[in-house]
């Protein structure tokens, strides 16, 4: 879009604040989204991200706002704030990463940013493991320009909950979890545009990409981090064991690098790509143990996901279309319906106990074109920060 189209997301502040419903979707400055309409700004911090990065909104959507209000004498955004969901610290969560990925890059990290990074992280898993899983396996909105930052932070999600399923102590929880949120530091901006790329990589970009795991260490020590294992994993974390793998070509990568590549390639293979679908969890499960068959940390992971995740669509005996929602004690969660009996997507949604023989699961949804966006709101309820 023409630059004279677009307003500065600085000169809409009567349109909007922290806190607010967005009447509009936000761009950054290669016109990709950052935010869509009916979503918050939680926090200054992200306002200012969001400045940092060009985002503006298109002007003539501006401009018939500005029209509506003047037509109402005294109208204004009053009444716009909304309580913040869990849904919404998820989001601010992302934000607040990029910004710390950003400082690294930089060269003006701190550690002790980073640990609180860490800590922030495990807390809101350990707030709602089934949403937190929600979240990184339904992703609605194609965000290309956030990938790396939501890519990272759900990578960290099921390698943590992997790495308590593995029994691994709080410390080496951490680390791992450290090494999966700043794994790819030094590649933010191509990793973004590959998500949107129709072709190979050039050589240019291939060599970025075998560089960025030594890269992303150097960056993390000039931040003040002395943890050997965090810094070990992100060295590692693209090692194979057949010697393939890069920097390095080590066969022998330590155990936090194998966990956090696993969780890498399996977020890889879920999330959809400008140019891509994703793959259904329970296929990028089932190729997770074909390619590491008799891996204990395989299998930590995979049971840790579960056969069919929270967020994962799904088609029920009954015909009708639902995301998972909570984990089952067997392979039977408890899921929310998206559509009736025909397959017709529908506005109301009812819990189902797949267990039950006329609701269970027949198999992954084959293709998800109608349910791109499915609010946690919707499967969750009001779920309070």
């Amino acid at each position: 879009m023409p630059l004279g189209e677009r307003v500065p997301i600085g000169e809409v502040s009567d349109l909007i604040k922290v806190g607010e419903t967005l009447l509009f979707r936000v761009l950054d400055a290669q016109e990709r989204l950052l935010l869509n309409d009916g979503q918050v700004i939680a926090s200054e911090r992200q306002m200012e991200a969001l400045k940092e990065r060009g985002a503006w909104v298109e002007r003539r959507l501006v401009l018939e706002r500005r029209e509506q209000l003047s037509l109402v004498p005294g109208a204004g955004r009053e009444g716009a704030a909304r309580v913040v969901t869990l849904f919404d610290r998820w989001e601010r969560q992302i934000w607040e990463l990029d910004a710390l990925l950003r400082r690294t890059h930089k060269g003006l990290g701190a550690a002790a940013d980073w640990s609180a990074e860490v800590e922030a992280l495990i807390a809101l898993v350990d707030r709602d493991v089934d949403v937190a899983l929600f979240m990184a396996v339904r992703q609605d909105d194609r965000r290309f320009a956030l990938y790396p930052q939501s890519h990272a932070l759900h990578a960290a999600v099921l390698a943590l909950l992997a790495a308590r399923q593995a029994g691994w102590d709080a410390v080496r929880q951490r680390s791992l979890v450290g090494a999966a949120l700043a794994m790819n530091v030094a590649m933010l901006e191509l990793q973004a545009a590959m998500a949107e790329q129709d072709t190979p990589p050039t050589q240019k970009q291939l060599d970025v990409i075998r560089a960025h795991p030594e890269a992303g260490v150097r960056l993390m020590q000039a931040a003040g981090l002395g943890d050997p294992a965090w810094l070990r994993a992100m060295a590692e974390h693209h090692e194979r064991a057949d010697g393939s793998g890069y920097p390095r070509g080590l066969a022998q990568a330590c155990d936090e690098a194998r966990l956090l590549r696993m969780a890498d390639v399996y977020m890889a293979k879920i999330t959809p790509r400008a140019k891509r679908p994703p793959l259904p969890p329970l296929v990028a499960s089932r190729q997770l143990f074909q390619q590491e068959a008799n891996s204990p940390l395989a299998m930590a992971m995979i049971k840790a996901i579960g056969v069919h995740p929270p967020g994962a669509l799904v088609t029920l005996k009954s015909g009708e279309v639902a995301v998972v929602k909570r984990r089952g004690a067997g392979p039977a969660p408890r899921v929310c319906t998206l559509s009736d009996a025909k397959g017709q997507p529908s506005v109301k949604s009812r819990e189902v106990d797949t267990g039950e023989a006329t609701s269970a699961i027949a198999g992954p949804l084959a293709d998800a074109t109608g349910y791109t966006r499915v609010p946690g709101e919707r499967v969750y309820g009001l779920v309070l920060a």
